[in-house]
C-alpha cells in the first residue's frame, strides 16, 4: 500500500495489529483523520483517541462534525461551536491538553469569504440569498468546510504552537468518500459551465449575449423565477474573483491530507455495508497516495473463552424442549440466547476475515460492544483503553 502504514505488531493468525499508542506518541503524527460511513462510531473514536493523546502528553484539538452533539455531552461541555474550547477533567499529569470544537458550516464559509474578499464585496456576498442557500444546504458544502477548517487549524498549529495534534471527526455522510470528493465537487460547481452561463451577462457587453445564451437564460427564468436568477447572477458576479482561491485552497488541503504527518483511521462496525464502505475508502486512500494508519472496528461481539458453540447450545436447548420445569425453561431460554449471540460472533468474524483477505496489510484494532452508551470522560477513557489493546 502506498503511503505510511501505522504502527503495528505481528499477529500470526490475523491482520497486523494497530498500535494506537505508538501512533499517538509519535510526534511526527500531526493530524489524525477518523473516516467511515455514518453510524459506525467515528465521533466516539475521535473523542477517545483525542483524550488518550492529551493524557499521554500531546496538545490536542478535536474537530467534530456531529449534529447529535454527543461529543459535547461526553466531554462535559454544554455547547460546542466554531471556536476551540478547553475540555475540563483531562488529567494534567502528562503535560498535555485537550480542546474541542464543532464545525459551524456557514460560519466557516463566511470566514473564507471575509478573508478572500474586500469588506464591501464580502458584505455583498454574505447578504445574497443564493449564497445563504449555498453555504447552508448545498451537497458537499459540509465536507468542504470540514477540510477548510482543518486547513485553518493546521495553519494555527504551525503559527502559534497551541496544538501539536489535530483529530478530525469527518461528516456523517452517506458515503465515506464524500469527505475526499467534496472539495473537487464544490470547486467544479463554482467553476462549471452553468456558473459561466450565469456570469456571461456580467462579464461582457450585451452584444456578446448570443441568441443561444438568451434562450438558456430565458429558460432558466421560467424554471427558477426572475428574482432567483437575478440573485444567482449577482452572487456569481461578486464571487467570480474568489473562484480560483477556492480551487487553490482545496488543492492545498488535499496536499495536507497526503503529507507524512497525517494518519487516516478508517472506522467501521462489523456489518456488511460498513466494512464494504471501509474497503472502498482503503482503496481510495491507496489511489490518492494518502497515509493509512489502520482500521478500527467498533461494537465487536466476542465469544467467551471455552463457551459452547451456537450449534451445541441449540442442541442442548432441544434436549430440554419437552421439559416444563421452571429451571429447565430458564436454561432453555438462556441456551437459545447464547446460540443467537454465537451466530452473531461467527457472522462478524467471517466479515472481518473477508476484509482482511482483501486487504491483508491493513493494521486493525477492535473495540468490544459496550453495555451502555458513552456519555462522559470515563466512558471515553474506557473506549480508548480497549482501542489501545
Amino acid at each position: 500500500m502506498t503511503g505510511r502504514t501505522g504502527p503495528l505488531a505481528s499477529k500470526p493468525d490475523g491482520p497486523p495489529t494497530l498500535d494506537v499508542d505508538a501512533l499517538l506518541d509519535d510526534r511526527g503524527t500531526r493530524i489524525v483523520v477518523c473516516c467511515g460511513s455514518g453510524g459506525v462510531g467515528k465521533t466516539t473514536t475521535s473523542a477517545a483517541i483525542a483524550l488518550r493523546a492529551a493524557e499521554r502528553g500531546r496538545k490536542v484539538v478535536v474537530l467534530t462534525i456531529d449534529p447529535a452533539r454527543r461529543l459535547a455531552q461526553s466531554m462535559g461541555i454544554e455547547t460546542l461551536d466554531n471556536t476551540p474550547r478547553p475540555v475540563p477533567g483531562v488529567n494534567p499529569d502528562g503535560g498535555g491538553s485537550l480542546d474541542a470544537m464543532m464545525l459551524d458550516m456557514k460560519s466557516t464559509f463566511d470566514e473564507v469569504v471575509e478573508s478572500q474578499a474586500s469588506a464591501e464585496k464580502a458584505a455583498q456576498i454574505l447578504a445574497n440569498p443564493f449564497y445563504v442557500a449555498l453555504s447552508t444546504s448545498f451537497a458537499g458544502t459540509q465536507e468542504y468546510m470540514a477540510m477548510e477548517k482543518l486547513g485553518q487549524l493546521d495553519r494555527d498549529r504551525q503559527k502559534s504552537g497551541r496544538w501539536d495534534l489535530i483529530v478530525v471527526d469527518t461528516p456523517p455522510s452517506r458515503s465515506a468518500l464524500d469527505f475526499l470528493d467534496a472539495p473537487e465537487r464544490l470547486s467544479s460547481f463554482l467553476d462549471g459551465r452553468f456558473i459561466r452561463i450565469l456570469l456571461a451577462p456580467a462579464r461582457g457587453p450585451a452584444k456578446l449575449m448570443t441568441a443561444g445564451l438568451s434562450m438558456v437564460t430565458g429558460a432558466l427564468t421560467k424554471v427558477l423565477g426572475a428574482q432567483v436568477l437575478r440573485d444567482m447572477q449577482t452572487f456569481v458576479a461578486a464571487f467570480d474573483t474568489l473562484f480560483g482561491g477556492f480551487r487553490q485552497r482545496a488543492q492545498k488541503t488535499f496536499e495536507l491530507l497526503q503529507a507524512p504527518g497525517t494518519a487516516f483511521l478508517v472506522v467501521a462496525s462489523p456489518e456488511p455495508d460498513a466494512l464494504r464502505e471501509a474497503a472502498y475508502f482503503v482503496e481510495r486512500l491507496r489511489e490518492e497516495r494518502m497515509p493509512l494508519a489502520g482500521l478500527v472496528v467498533n461494537r465487536v461481539h466476542a465469544a467467551a473463552p471455552g463457551a459452547l458453540s451456537a450449534d451445541a447450545a441449540l442442541g442442548a436447548a432441544e434436549q430440554l424442549a419437552d421439559s416444563e420445569y421452571e429451571g429447565d425453561v430458564l436454561a432453555r431460554a438462556l441456551l437459545r440466547l447464547h446460540a443467537d449471540r454465537g451466530r452473531i460472533v461467527s457472522r462478524e468474524l467471517r466479515l472481518r476475515r473477508r476484509f482482511t483477505a482483501a486487504h491483508p496489510g491493513v493494521p486493525a484494532a477492535s473495540v468490544p460492544a459496550l453495555s451502555t452508551d458513552v456519555h462522559d470522560l470515563d466512558g471515553l477513557r474506557l473506549v480508548a483503553e480497549l482501542l489501545a489493546g
